[in-house]
């Protein structure tokens, strides 16, 4: 899931066939492999001075993606690390890119360097204008009291993600029962304008830590759990009453179920808000017809909508897909919904709602299993993209990105298209 509050030229021979209104479309070309030869020459990361930009690792004012699960070498080989693609002035540049690996940058616990190596949120902790990434690692534990905090660290600099990872400080007080305090959502939920995480706790509780952190990994308070709807939050934060507090979605259980608004204030996000129906996935946008976001709650047969956020107008909208995300992608100030699934479809918002007229489908310029990685601004125009990563084995991927547009929501053809696997050459 993605807020809608906020959620390159070919450089490899990629077949491509962009957006068009929802009807059938050809099936794109068969891709050729990409060989680790064929990824761009490597860049050096920009130096940056600071920014608020979101996703900013080096500060230059350009967002950045951030890639889990990149290909390997050879099938059944160890996961490499955590990629990073810099922005710069018309997007992201894949030759300023940068491997991320437990060898190099995770910190060690009784001795042994963490085989899990995930990026789980972004958000500058220590308010430096550098955004920085939390990690979630895999700590020996014996299964004996408390298990270790599994979070990490890595901040970023003027030369992006640099040296070795810090563990998140969890106060005792701020924990409860013997869960893994993990699930991490990046956010203001305090309004002090400082950036605060919340955790998963046990028994629906949540802990909160509030920023900035300092540079050993700890927060600058933390008091007992708070009571939550559910026990797992879910980002990325916002506003979703824009009263000046973040706001973040918290789940019952992992999967499928049902989810609740969880309002931030002063003492932090301890007020409920609305109360969602069951779903595999939500996304959080101004779809229209309100003056607050509203909720887009994907399941197998229909999409339920939530509309002008905690009172929530009911609506539905026809089976556009399970998996869900929300950004304004022609700029009119109205979020449009992306399904993703079977097919990728976007959704235009209406100043009565979302819409099925006009609805663009985006075919992919490789087959294989697509999902959306991004749904954020990256070209600095105003306008959210889309960036998508066709999967087709464990040695072959293929990221696009789509600009979005004033008409037609999105570019017909990627802007940039490239492989993971050119973080295997550095």
């Amino acid at each position: 899931m993605r807020s809608g509050g906020t959620c390159v030229a070919a450089l490899f021979l990629l077949a491509a066939c962009g957006p068009a209104t929802d009807t059938a479309a050809p099936a794109p070309a068969p891709s050729p492999s990409v060989r680790v030869a064929d990824a761009p020459a490597a860049l050096p990361v920009p130096r940056g001075d600071g920014s608020r930009t979101p996703d900013d690792f080096n500060g230059d004012g350009h967002r950045d993606l951030v890639l889990d699960d990149l290909v390997k070498e050879q099938p059944r080989a160890d996961d490499p690390g955590i990629g990073i693609v810099y922005g710069g002035a018309r997007g992201l540049v894949p030759g300023a890119r940068q491997l991320l690996s437990p060898e190099e940058h995770a910190t060690a616990t009784d001795g042994r360097l963490p085989a899990l190596f995930e990026a789980e949120a972004s958000c500058d902790l220590d308010a430096d204008g550098f955004t920085d990434l939390v990690v979630s690692t895999d700590p020996p534990f014996d299964g004996q009291g408390p298990p270790p905090v599994p979070l990490q660290f890595l901040f970023g600099s003027p030369e992006g993600l640099t040296g070795k990872a810090v563990k998140l400080v969890v106060p005792a007080r701020a924990r409860v029962g013997n869960d893994w305090p993990d699930q991490p959502v990046c956010g203001d939920f305090d309004g002090d304008g400082a950036k605060d995480l919340v955790l998963h706790a046990s028994g629906g509780r949540l802990s909160f830590l509030r920023g900035p952190f300092g540079r050993k990994g700890t927060p600058s308070a933390a008091a007992a759990p708070i009571a939550s709807p559910g026990n797992v939050p879910t980002g990325p934060a916002t506003d979703v009453d824009r009263d000046g507090y973040d706001d973040l979605l918290v789940r019952t259980a992992e999967g499928a179920g049902p989810s609740a608004v969880v309002l931030g204030g002063p003492a932090g996000p301890t007020r409920t808000g609305a109360v969602l129906p069951a779903g595999t996935d939500v996304a959080l946008g101004d779809f229209g017809r309100g003056k607050a976001l509203d909720a887009a709650v994907g399941a197998m047969g229909e999409t339920s909508l939530r509309y002008d956020l905690p009172t929530a107008a009911r609506a539905t909208l026809a089976s556009p897909g399970s998996m869900l995300d929300a950004a304004d992608f022609d700029g009119d100030g109205l979020s449009e919904l992306v399904s993703s699934g079977a097919r990728l479809r976007l959704f235009p918002g209406r100043t009565a709602g979302l819409s099925t007229r006009g609805t663009v489908t985006v075919e992919p310029p490789a087959s294989g299993t697509t999902r959306v990685l991004s749904v954020a601004d990256l070209d600095g125009d105003g306008r959210a993209d889309l960036t998508v990563r066709t999967y087709r084995s464990e040695t072959r991927d293929t990221v696009a990105v789509y600009p979005g547009k004033e008409k037609g929501l999105v570019a017909s053809e990627p802007a940039v298209t490239f492989s993971t696997a050119g973080f295997l050459s550095r």
